[in-house]
């Protein structure tokens, strides 16, 4: 059965990490790690040529620029790794994928990184920055994560009953 990762930059261009998820020494260490398969939705970012070939010892790539949804790919995946959008994240999630971020450090006034750390610590998710993706696969941290938990729709209600009767 094939193993999948699954490589998300959102709906913004991410180059550096379009250009470290299909480089030739992660596609080999993706294999090596057992997966077979990495689906790369690179937005707006350009696909480096030589990677359009995978040799055998690495995971095969599927590029894709965009789709009207990615549940699908998210639902496939074993692994996603996805830029810091609190969408991506939230659906990686609630699908209770084993989730790395990857947050933009290009970005001006960088709430990505605050969303991806405090998830982190909660265990939730593992975050980190392009320079340290292989790294933070090779280490394996995703294996041991907290899901996260289920909405409850009634917090709110309760939160404003509490307030209204003090």
């Amino acid at each position: 059965m094939a193993r999948i990762v699954f490589v998300t930059v959102g709906s913004t261009r991410f180059d550096r990490l379009v250009a470290a998820a299909s480089s030739p020494s992660f596609l080999h260490l993706v294999h090596q790690l057992g997966y077979s398969h990495l689906t790369l939705q690179h937005g707006n970012s350009p696909i480096p040529p030589h990677t359009l070939t995978t040799p055998s010892e690495h995971a095969h790539l599927t590029p894709y620029s965009y789709k009207p949804s990615l549940h699908e790919d998210m639902e496939n995946a074993d692994l996603v790794i996805s830029h810091a959008g609190s969408g991506s994240i939230l659906e990686a999630l609630r699908l209770k994928k084993k989730l790395i971020v990857v947050v933009n450090e290009d970005l001006m006034d960088n709430h990505q990184q605050e969303l991806g750390s405090a998830l982190h610590e909660q265990k939730h998710l593992v975050c980190t920055s392009v320079s340290g993706l292989e790294e933070t696969l090779k280490a394996k941290e995703y294996d041991s994560l907290i899901p996260f938990p289920e909405p409850d729709p009634t917090r709110f209600a309760n939160f404003l009953d509490a307030r209204l009767s003090a």
